[in-house]
């Protein structure tokens, strides 16, 4: 008999997306859910506007998600952003968290491994403990296959810039059912700062594997390291209520300043199918780090605005933590007909970071030409800040995705965490060792999903949030923990069915106990009493016509402090746009003598924003122009030329305080070759 083979075409939550439009996730849920019976927003930005957009930077694809902007690279090491007003400095990475003990990660975010960058908006600690209020942003990565496969794309651009990826994937023949990934990428570059230095590089690699001894049975295997070499950057320094931006390249650091960052994490999960009803679940996770540098940072400008004056700073840091979780999810229909999809689980985490600063005096530069010179006096340096911090939590969580009829649906969700906390800054003023805090809280979630017409779906959610604090607050041993609440309405409409979706929220939520940067004491953090976001947003993802696709969105925001003990009530939350948007769209023609011809472009429009919480500066509102010419000469070849930035505008990208606000690039243009097998 011949060989018959069949191949299914759906879409899988975690799996690739054809298009720009994704159908499924289970970022909200930790169920495979369809999007349109999500009590929550959540956008997700598939691996092909990732490729039409030569994405190198994590920020680059969160510009698609509406109410999302980046929040500042803290000096050029990691990456922070603004999910409906509120700064997150942590993601997580097929559904787990990273390092809850730490404040932010050693390195930025490679791509060469994501299948797709997914966010959920408001709090999601009803299932992932320690998030942020402002949402969660879940890195999906690329799984292996069975079939063979393999990329690999070469790119080069301005400044220098140079970067290999790639990926192969395969069935590993000496056992049965193993198939494994292999993903990689490195990139150097000059970048259009004035550096005067070595160049910034990254190296990333991803192996992956998974196993099928048989049809109910699937373990994974996913590893990722990182290692990192950049200038500490801290960008511009604001003077008088504003961010000169006469020239984006100015640099007040020297060029022996130096940062190195490492990232490393396995994670290990098991599936199983007890029967068609029930499946259990195991995933242990591994995370463990390190930085260090030395750099001189700015101190103050003088009232004359002609000098910065700046310290020397040394600083070694390392961390480590595990998660293991545990899940059991249940199929049923009850007594009364209702279909129930049920979640039990419990989380235990145990994290740990060891930052250790030391300072001393650097010599002071102009404010407009700053001339570089000094010799680092390492010898000089005393201990600024020694912290060690321990934060051990152990969460318990229950959801039922309840369907009444097709149509109608309650989600139900109750996470209880509890949190022992050690949090030891030792300073010469402060050398005692407080006793650990124990914290509990409790999260729940309840959210309706009604679909009175086909192309139509409305949802309305109540969520809230429980956080242990990991700010670090001047002579403050363990500083309380943070909370928040959200609620949210919206609608998700087929403008074309299994085409095009466009989908509109609009919310309010409401935060307490914020660490926001010290107007006083430069490197620490001050616990605000309440701030409150509300606004709503709207985005849209798929394809128009055969060869068309678009995605994008448009948020508008009224994010304020509502209540403070030190920072006046109705100041604006720092970085966050009362309005923004981006589209980008791309057209291939899909024969003739053009076929495999695509062209595109994007605009980003971010309002202007408060650069602090003090609200004593603020940056200009900006529009940028990026467009793209592409030909794919078949399905084995793809060459694409990428501009970004297309008028040349001067802006500040990312301000995260008064002396660091990276402005963002002039004009870029970056080619690319890709081969597939």
């Amino acid at each position: 008999m011949s060989e018959l083979s069949v191949t299914g075409s759906g879409e899988r939550a975690g799996g690739p997306v054809v298009g720009y439009r994704a159908t499924r996730s289970a970022t909200a849920t930790r169920t495979d859910t369809a999007l349109r019976d999500t009590p929550q927003s959540i956008q997700v930005v598939p691996r092909e506007v990732l490729v039409d957009q030569q994405s190198v930077r994590l920020t680059d694809a969160l510009t698609n998600v509406s109410n999302v902007q980046p929040g500042g690279t803290i000096q050029g090491r990691s990456d922070t952003y603004i999910l409906r007003g509120f700064r997150t400095q942590t993601y997580a990475i097929d559904g787990l968290v990273l390092n809850p003990a730490n404040s932010f990660q050693p390195t930025q975010r490679d791509l060469a491994n994501v299948e797709r960058v997914e966010v959920l908006k408001g709090p999601a600690s009803v299932l992932y403990g320690q998030g942020d209020p402002g949402g969660l942003i879940n890195i999906v990565t690329r799984q292996p296959t069975l079939a063979p496969s393999a990329d690999l794309t070469v790119q080069g651009g301005s400044f220098a810039f140079r970067r290999v990826q790639g990926s192969v994937s395969g069935a590993i023949p000496s056992v049965e059912g193993l198939a494994a990934r292999f993903s990689f990428g490195t990139q150097n570059e000059a970048t259009f700062r004035n550096f005067g230095g070595p160049e910034n590089s990254r190296h990333f690699f991803a192996p992956a594997f998974v196993w099928t001894p048989d049809p109910s049975t699937r373990v994974y295997l996913n590893a990722e390291f990182t290692r990192q070499h950049s200038q500490y950057d801290e960008g511009l320094i604001a003077f008088r209520g504003r961010v000169p931006l006469d020239n984006v390249r100015r640099f007040y650091g020297e060029p022996w300043s130096r940062y190195y960052g490492e990232a490393n994490s396995i994670t290990l999960l098991a599936e199983h199918d007890v029967n068609e009803n029930l499946t259990l679940r195991q995933a242990v996770n591994g995370q463990w780090g390190a930085f260090n540098l030395l750099a001189t940072r700015a101190t103050g400008v003088n009232a004359a605005g002609t000098t910065v004056t700046r310290r020397l700073t040394e600083g070694d840091s390392i961390y480590h933590s595990i998660d293991s979780r545990t899940e059991a999810v249940g199929r049923f229909i009850d007594p009364f007909g209702f279909r129930h999809t049920a979640l039990a689980g419990f989380e235990i985490v145990d994290g740990f970071r060891h930052p250790l600063t030391r300072q001393g005096a650097a010599t002071s530069v102009s404010f407009l030409n700053p001339i570089r010179g000094s010799v680092p006096q390492v010898g000089t340096l005393t201990l600024q800040n020694d912290l060690r911090q321990k934060l051990s939590l152990f969460g318990a969580y229950l959801q039922d995705q309840i369907e009444f009829f097709p149509g109608l649906q309650l989600v139900l969700g109750v996470r209880f965490d509890t949190a022992d906390q050690l949090y030891y800054q030792r300073t010469p003023a402060n050398p005692n060792r407080p006793p650990e805090q124990n914290l509990t809280g409790t999260s729940p979630r309840v959210g309706l999903v009604w679909r009175p017409v086909e192309p139509l779906t409305l949802y309305g959610s109540y969520t809230t949030s429980f956080v242990p604090q990991t700010a670090n607050v001047l002579n403050v041993a363990s500083p309380p923990p943070e909370t928040g609440e959200q609620v949210e309405v919206g609608a998700r409409f087929d403008l074309i069915p299994d085409q095009l979706t466009v989908s509109a929220a609009a919310f309010r939520i409401l935060r307490a106990n914020v660490a926001a940067s010290d107007p006083v004491n430069t490197g620490f953090s001050i616990i605000t009493g309440e701030q409150r976001a509300q606004g709503f947003e709207g985005d849209i993802a798929g394809e128009i016509l055969p060869g068309w696709k678009i995605i994008g969105g448009i948020g508008y925001l009224d994010a304020e402090v509502t209540r403070d003990r030190f920072i006046p009530v109705g100041n604006r939350l720092p970085a966050a746009p009362v309005f923004s948007t981006s589209v980008w769209s791309t057209y291939q023609f899909q024969g003739g003598p053009l076929r495999g011809f695509g062209f595109g472009g994007g605009l980003t429009y971010v309002g202007e924003r408060f650069g602090d919480i003090t609200n004593t500066y603020k940056v200009g509102a900006y529009a940028r122009l990026d467009a793209t010419v592409f030909y794919e000469i078949d399905p084995t070849w793809r060459f694409a030329v990428n501009g970004r930035n297309l008028t040349d505008r001067r802006y500040i990208e990312q301000p995260f305080n008064q002396f660091n606000n990276l402005p963002g690039a002039p004009l870029t243009v970056l080619a690319s070759l890709t081969a597939r097998y």
